[in-house]
């Protein structure tokens, strides 16, 4: 049997999960992910895919999250028409998410257009539209935990709690060869086994190849009680009521909204002084809330946690845009929560805009940001940061609460790798930074991995398996060169420099100073950068 593991996405960086897998039997995805962070890494999602879509027999999904579905209608409408393979709470999550991702790039897409056209440049069409996504729900095919499914003979597939999110779960394979099985197991993305809403992370002992998520790598948190932990948010929202308010936090809304709503609620409740309305300012965190009362079961506590949203005097739902402009006239102490939880897209943007430039004005960030996000960016400190187009100075306080990550820190991967074990293959570190994967080779190395067995795969590479070796196909060509994911790319320069240019040029002291430097700039970019000249032979 020919078996083959190719990762097209989530390589070298956090987003955009989807690996190829070939097999005698067939050729399957697990996740197919939307690619999220600096411009030229989302430009992937515009592109083709690496691999033929009709010629993809099934797509196991590991959970709701965008960077994980985001492109499952792009591979329906390339022609894909095979099974898609979820838990049922992840089918009722994706529902909500996949329209919702569709209509904000309907949304941005209808933006650019508009800019451009004013540019005289060319327009641009959305990756997918609403009208995609039902018929990509249509090719779900639901499966329970725990329970073996052959999807097609010689492949079964074994779903095991991931912890992450409801639904959440790693992906257990084992394929047949010559009547001997091969398994491999594909962790997806790992809870702490301390969240106190979700289930601990579980999976099978003793597989052939492991491939395991990185993004925390090289990080340890403290992992706090649920009553610490709302100690801890409670300081928060101290700090914020004395700066005067408001409080903004960029939220993911499924799952990370709902546990922060849950817990602003207790606290509010234990110090009423702190008490104030709370705005959830992302439809699709509204929709993934009524999920969420559906289908919050926890085995592991039995009781439905989420319940107690449904009667919250002071939660408001803001569903239409009208609605969300409305808060721009609250001048009282408030709480809102709007997504991308990166700051990259949706609601978010536009309270940034409006509130970043106030003192009084706190901002909240309690999610892993990737690079070349906004998120990211301002947590940098920055003085100005560049919105839709607009230069907006940064007076706010921003703060970051890391409690509440979806993710397992550096010592639970551990652990959990160690409870899968024995591995007699290799380890795959994906959905990671290069920094997170290191930290985490090396922690796996201590724990008694050989290093031989850890491999950090780059995007679009290809990797031969047997039972215990995976060989690198040499020479592939990749859509990105390795690191480029995580590194700032021009557009995040050129951003900086027009915010950093208007702030030099207005510190100048009248306009012919100013005049002069732009024309000195103007000169620079047209004058065509000098040759490179190779030293003479024989010089260094």
């Amino acid at each position: 049997m020919t078996l083959s593991l190719t990762f097209h996405g989530a390589a070298g960086c956090v987003t955009g999960f989807c690996a190829l897998l070939q097999t005698d039997h067939g050729r399957f995805l697990v996740d197919c992910g939307l690619f999220q962070g600096p411009k030229t890494l989302k430009a992937l999602n515009h592109g083709d895919f690496p691999f033929e879509a009709r010629g993809i027999d099934g797509v196991f999904l590991t959970h709701a999250h965008i960077d994980h579905s985001g492109l499952l209608p792009k591979l329906r409408r390339a022609g894909y028409r095979g099974p898609i393979y979820a838990t049922r709470p992840t089918r009722d999550l994706c529902a909500v998410m996949l329209e919702d991702s569709a209509q904000i790039q309907e949304g941005d897409v209808a933006h650019l257009n508009r800019r451009n056209e004013r540019r005289g440049l060319t327009r641009v069409e959305p990756i997918y539209t609403v009208a995609d996504v039902e018929p990509t729900l249509r090719l779900f095919e639901t499966v329970t935990f725990n329970e073996a499914v052959e999807v097609v003979p010689g492949i079964t597939a074994r779903y095991w709690p991931a912890g992450h999110l409801l639904g959440a779960a790693s992906v257990e394979l084992v394929i047949m060869d010559d009547g001997a099985p091969v398994r491999l197991l594909f962790s997806g993305d790992l809870g702490s086994g301390h969240q106190p809403f979700l289930p601990a992370p579980d999976g099978p002992v003793g597989v052939d190849h492991l491939v395991l998520e990185s993004t925390y790598g090289d990080r340890e948190r403290i992992d706090l009680d649920l009553a610490d932990r709302r100690a801890a948010l409670a300081g928060e929202l101290r700090l914020a009521r004395a700066a005067g308010g408001p409080l903004l936090m960029p939220t993911f809304a499924v799952g990370r909204a709902q546990e922060l709503i849950l817990d602003l609620l207790a606290v509010m409740e234990a110090e009423p002084d702190l008490a104030g309305e709370i705005f959830l300012d992302s439809p699709l965190a509204i929709e993934a809330t009524d999920v969420f009362l559906q289908r919050g079961w926890n085995i592991d506590v039995s009781e439905n946690p989420y319940l107690e949203l449904r009667h919250a005097t002071r939660l408001h739902y803001l569903r239409r845009p009208q609605e969300s402009d409305g808060l721009d006239r609250l001048r009282d102490w408030h709480i809102i929560l709007a997504g991308s939880g990166m700051c990259d897209a949706g609601r978010i943007r536009k309270h940034l805009k409006r509130l970043l430039w106030r003192r009084e004005t706190t901002v909240l960030i309690t999610g892993y940001q990737a690079a070349g996000t906004l998120g990211r960016l301002l947590l940098a400190a920055p003085t100005q940061v560049r919105i839709q187009g607009d230069d907006i100075r940064v007076q706010a306080r921003i703060r970051s609460l890391d409690v509440y990550s979806g993710h397992a820190d550096a010592p639970a991967l551990v652990s959990w790798f160690q409870a899968r074990s024995p591995v007699a293959g290799k380890v795959f570190l994906a959905h990671g930074e290069p920094d997170s994967v290191a930290g985490l080779a090396d922690r796996l190395a201590r724990a008694g991995v050989t290093a031989d067995a850890v491999i950090a795969p780059e995007l679009d590479q290809t990797f031969v398996l047997t039972r215990d070796t995976a060989t690198l196909i040499e020479g592939q060509a990749a859509r990105m060169l390795p690191g480029a994911a995580t590194r700032p790319d021009w557009y995040n320069a050129r951003a900086d420099l027009l915010s950093s240019m208007n702030e030099a040029l207005q510190a100048l002291p009248d306009d012919a100073r100013r005049l002069a430097v732009i024309a000195a700039m103007k000169a620079a970019l047209l004058t065509p950068p000098a040759a490179a000249v190779s030293p003479e032979p024989g010089h260094d």
